[in-house]
């Protein structure tokens, strides 16, 4: 899918291209390629003169190449966003292209983005520049806007991983922890920590991407004290990842100590159980013996006395127990 957005009044305006003839008619400060046909390629690479790299979506691609200037002036940003919305939460690898200089449109500047699937920031973009009319002057400012709408995006899905604690606090601290609950408690909080790390690593590399292009020195003072801002939100999200991974790791510690408190009332059932029958095994074992004139055959009540002695040894140590409160 080929999308390219224009400036007008002050508002960003989206238009999808479906033939190489349509894009005579406008003149982009952004161009996205979601999921582009080798088609759609073509046509960027015959209208704008520009060859979109085979790497571009890559994952296993060198840290030190996903940040780099052409000789042509172009700048490559190769950067991930967060998708939080669904079930698994992924990132997204982007490729960003930033011609300055285009000598096509007669233009100053082009933002070139390519990647595979929509990405929640770019929605979030793209309904703000529509609502807002000067929020967006050039290319630029577009990356720049992406890049906060990402810090904005991390810290939006930590309040929602701040909730989902929440009620799994309520039920760990309730005190009333069952194994089929602390089961359901500990894949909730995997799934938190999971969701806390992505956004850790997603805010690292936003940070990597708006240092390289303070570093370019191609923002004016405006656009690098807006980067400057970028910096400073993305560092404060840094503590809340810190004190919810604290968070996280109580929470943890909490459930697994109730699993094995539960356990040890099991073993502790078994324990006394076993100290409670050993009197009369060790009874019943004596008069099992092989003496000369057998207790049970030579005496009448011989039967009755070894059980009741066997019961009573059974009891003294229940109710000695039971006195001392190891039975609660």
């Amino acid at each position: 899918m080929l999308n390219i957005f224009t400036l007008a009044n002050g508002r960003l305006f989206q238009e999808e291209i479906e033939s190489l003839e349509e894009l005579s008619r406008f003149q982009p400060i952004w161009v996205d390629l979601e999921s582009p046909t080798p088609e759609e390629k073509r046509w960027v690479k015959q209208y704008y003169g520009l060859s979109i790299p085979e790497d571009a979506m890559d994952e296993d691609i060198e840290e030190s190449a996903r940040f780099y200037e052409e000789d042509n002036g172009d700048l490559h940003i190769r950067s991930d966003f967060l998708i939080a919305g669904d079930d698994e939460p992924r990132t997204v690898r982007v490729a960003f292209i930033l011609n300055l200089v285009n000598q096509t449109l007669k233009s100053h500047g082009v933002l070139f983005s390519i990647h595979d699937e929509d990405v929640p920031v770019f929605r979030l973009l793209r309904l703000r520049a529509r609502r807002a009319p000067g929020l967006i002057e050039d290319a630029k400012e577009v990356l720049l806007k992406l890049f906060d709408a990402d810090a904005e995006y991390s810290a939006d899905t930590l309040e929602g991983i701040y909730d989902e604690l929440e009620k799994v606090s309520k039920q760990v601290l309730s005190g009333e922890v069952t194994d089929t609950l602390a089961g359901e408690v500990l894949a909730d909080i995997a799934r938190q920590e999971d969701l806390n790390g992505r956004i850790r690593r997603n805010v690292m590399d936003t940070r990597r991407a708006v240092s390289f292009m303070m570093r370019s020195r191609m923002l004016n003072a405006d656009q690098f004290e807006e980067a400057r801002g970028i910096l400073r939100d993305i560092e404060s999200l840094d503590n809340h990842t810190a004190f919810l991974f604290d968070k996280i790791n109580f929470l943890m510690d909490a459930t697994v100590g109730f699993i094995n408190i539960n356990q040890n009332k099991i073993i502790k059932i078994f324990s006394v159980a076993s100290v409670a029958l050993l009197p009369p095994t060790l009874i019943a074992s004596i008069y099992g013996m092989n003496f000369k004139f057998m207790p049970e055959l030579d005496w009448a009540s011989g039967y009755p006395f070894a059980l009741g002695l066997m019961v009573a040894s059974a009891l003294v140590p229940m109710w000695y127990f039971r006195k001392r409160g190891w039975l609660r």
